[in-house]
Order: structure tokens, then sequence, then C-alpha cells
């Protein structure tokens, strides 16, 4: 497997440029009769990290499907049932669904709570706590009818506006089922990778994070040095030098991976929220930050630096485990 940013790159020694499939699989052919001496055989571990990327792309398309269909179903609540999914702040269960997407699923209008006496809510209330499986708040139940009682509706409460309703939360628990299914299935593809105890304990990663992670950066032993590794993922610091004139300041490259970048700012970003004293990476970051650095300026020097440490430690596990079993 070779990244096709290389193949494209690769020179032709023409001064046509035909974008057709016989010259692409011509290019190809060239390129590895160049390298033939560099190319790895691909085995089966390479076939589980394959797998493992194509889940995670997956898991990145339903995850941004079922963004939209939050929106959309936001967007509908504004005209029945305003504020409605800002009731509860529970996090969502391992089938991926939500307090309260289940509670505008009931609820879809606001007239669904106001028109019931507030004593005749409650116990409504209660009864639906318990067939699905919440927990009961007699004060919540009081805040919920207070502000449902100043609300204005702009749908009206009829059939129409309940199907619209209904079918907005049917289509946000199916894809929250299946990202919540793809999360799980991605953790347990990843499990089986060599390195998944080490990237499971370093700060910032976890049952989410740490898949992806692997996932995006792949077998750790196609890099042959730390800075191969940053340069993958787009955060190495670039160069530009011309005669005596050196520029002290460069952007970043961002030539590599855009889903492995995401995926390091997020960590950073769990950094950064949790700010754990003993990690190297987050002491890094924050003397940036008190060096008056700019947010996006530490954020990708915490990468950088993460993607170090990260290469380092799961090389000198690797080189370890390999090691033990040949002993």
């Amino acid at each position: 497997a070779v990244n096709p940013i290389l193949i494209k790159e690769f020179g032709d020694d023409s001064l046509r440029t035909p974008k057709t499939d016989k010259a692409d699989a011509k290019k190809i052919a060239r390129y590895t009769l160049d390298r033939r001496a560099n190319l790895k055989q691909y085995n089966h571990m390479d076939k589980i990290r394959s797998q493992l990327k194509t889940m995670n792309r997956q898991f990145g398309f339903y995850t941004d499907h079922k963004t939209a269909m939050k929106n959309s179903l936001i967007a509908l609540l504004d005209q029945t049932y305003p504020g409605a999914n800002d009731f509860f702040d529970s996090p969502a269960r391992s089938d991926g669904s939500q307090k309260w997407v289940d509670f505008v699923h009931t609820y879809w209008h606001a007239d669904c709570v106001r028109g019931r006496s507030p004593e005749a809510f409650a116990q409504h209330y209660q009864d639906w706590c318990r067939r699905k499986g919440y927990n009961f708040s007699a004060g919540k139940a009081e805040t919920i009818y207070s502000r449902s009682s100043d609300l204005i509706a702009v749908f009206p409460k009829d059939n129409t506006t309940k199907m619209l309703i209904r079918q907005a939360v049917a289509m946000l628990n199916a894809a929250s089922a299946t990202v919540e299914s793809l999360r799980q299935k991605i953790d347990e593809t990843a499990s089986a990778l060599p390195e998944y105890p080490v990237v499971m304990a370093m700060h910032g990663v976890g049952p989410s994070l740490g898949p992806q992670l692997m996932a995006e950066i792949g077998g750790v032993t196609r890099f042959t040095h730390p800075e191969a590794l940053t340069a993958f993922a787009g955060v190495d610091p670039g160069s530009r030098q011309s005669g005596k004139h050196e520029q002290k300041s460069v952007r970043t490259s961002k030539k590599g991976s855009p889903n492995l970048r995401k995926t390091l700012f997020r960590i950073m970003a769990g950094l950064i929220k949790r700010s754990p004293a003993d990690d190297p990476v987050y002491a890094f970051m924050d003397k940036k930050r008190a060096q008056g650095k700019p947010y996006y300026v530490y954020m990708t020097a915490g990468a950088n630096k993460f993607l170090r440490i990260y290469y380092g430690r799961v090389k000198e596990y690797l080189s370890t485990d390999t090691e033990a079993d040949n002993a």
C-alpha cells in the first residue's frame, strides 16, 4: 500500500499529462518497478489495518450524517417545542439513544406538556421515565412544565406536525445506532493490533479516539523516523529558504491526512480540557500558550510532539514484543 500522493508526484518524463486509466496504470507500474527494492509485502496485519481504516471512514461519514439529522430535528423543534433539546444533558446510551430525543418523541409539541395540569404531567412524565429506564426527578418535571408554559409554538399540534417530528426522531435514532455499533466494532478490531495496549495508555486517547488514531496512522514501522510520521499527518513545520534568506516561521505543510489531523486535534482538545499535570504533551502546549502563541499554533505543535512520542513508544513496544516472541 503506497500513499497516493507519491504516485501522483512520480515523474512522467513527458510534457504530456494524459489522465486516463491506461496512463495511470503505466505510471503505477513504473513507480513499483523503480521502487521495488523499498516496497514491503502486504500481509494479514495490513488487511486488518485496511479494514480498520475503512470502518473509521464510514464512522466519520455516519457521524456527519448523525449531526445533520440532529440539526434537522432541532430546526423542527424550534417550530413546535423550542428549547426541548436543552432539557437534558444525559450522555448517549450504548445503543446511541439519548434522553432528549426520546422525550421529544413522546412530547413532540409544547401543548403535549402544558395541555395537562402540573400534577398530571408529573405523573405522566414519571410513567414515561419508568418505561424508558430513565431516572425520575420531581424537580425536573416542574422545571420542564414551567419552561413549557412560556413557549410560543409556530406549528399547530396536529397529525402533520407529529409525523414530521417523529420521522426526524426515527432518522436520528437510526444514525445514532449505526454510529455506536461502528464505534464498538472499530474498538474490537483495533484491539487485535499489537500496539493497542500502549496506544490506549496514552493521555488523551480513549476507546473512541485511540482506534481512530491507529486506523489513520497504520503500521508505525513503515515510517523510517518520527519526522516521516509528522509529515504524513501534515503537522510538520514547513521550510522556506532562498540564498541568504531563511524564513523563521513557516506554516505547516498540511499535505498529509486530514482525517489524522482531525483526530489529533480532538486529542489535543481533550488534553487541554483535562489538563493532566504529568503529561509532556500538555505541558508543552501549556508552555506555548503561556508564551502567547495563537490557538492553532500551540495545538499543531502539541500534535507534532504527540506523534513523536507515539512513534517512539509504539516502535519500542513492538521491538520489545518481537524480541520476546523470538526468545
